[in-house]
């Protein structure tokens, strides 16, 4: 059952929160998991990706060879992130900061930093939108496990509001998934 997936964006866009959320939320339901993170010397605006493991067995090696799911928040991290995803892989983009998709054969494009602004208020949620997706098109934890994450880690005053975002995420993956 073993399930690799790649957040990449920009410093700054919570690629790496929403790593963690995800596999806290996989260890949470009894799964193994493990995660990494890399990012540019600079804090924000820099290159930054974040990987995760899930699997029921014991994970040896804590590396993403060859994910199953690869997250593009931004142009460069599409040009940069994707060439290793496997063949049946899915790439999944953020449409407006990716013009140009790579060519792959399975992406799904959602408009996450849009619909950060447009239904919860601010690009700051576009990360818990991003993660709301993957979700959905992992199908790897559960959404209600995932929501306790987020409540566990996020500022007590942002809850509403990221639970909000998973929603806006989960539902927009699952359009995207029968376009």
């Amino acid at each position: 059952m073993r399930k690799q997936l790649r957040l990449s964006g920009s410093g700054g866009q919570g690629v790496i929160t929403a790593a963690i959320i995800f596999a806290e939320a996989a260890v949470a339901e009894g799964k193994e998991a493990v995660q990494s993170q890399s990012y540019g010397p600079e804090a924000r605006g820099g290159a930054s990706k974040s990987e995760v493991i899930v699997d029921d067995q014991p994970i040896f090696h804590p590396h993403v060879d060859v994910p199953d799911v690869v997250l593009a928040m931004t142009q460069k991290a599409a040009e940069k992130y994707y060439g290793d995803l496997h063949d049946d892989g899915i790439l999944v983009l953020d449409e407006d900061l990716v013009p140009e998709p790579p060519k792959f054969s399975h992406i799904v494009k959602i408009p996450i930093t849009r619909l950060a602004v447009e239904k919860v208020g601010k690009t700051l949620f576009a990360n818990i939108v991003a993660l709301g997706a993957l979700v959905h098109i992992t199908g790897t934890v559960k959404l209600d496990t995932v929501k306790e994450s987020v409540a566990s880690r996020v500022p007590p005053h942002t809850v509403e509001q990221n639970m909000k975002a998973l929603q806006v995420g989960w539902e927009a993956a699952e359009a995207a998934m029968k376009a």
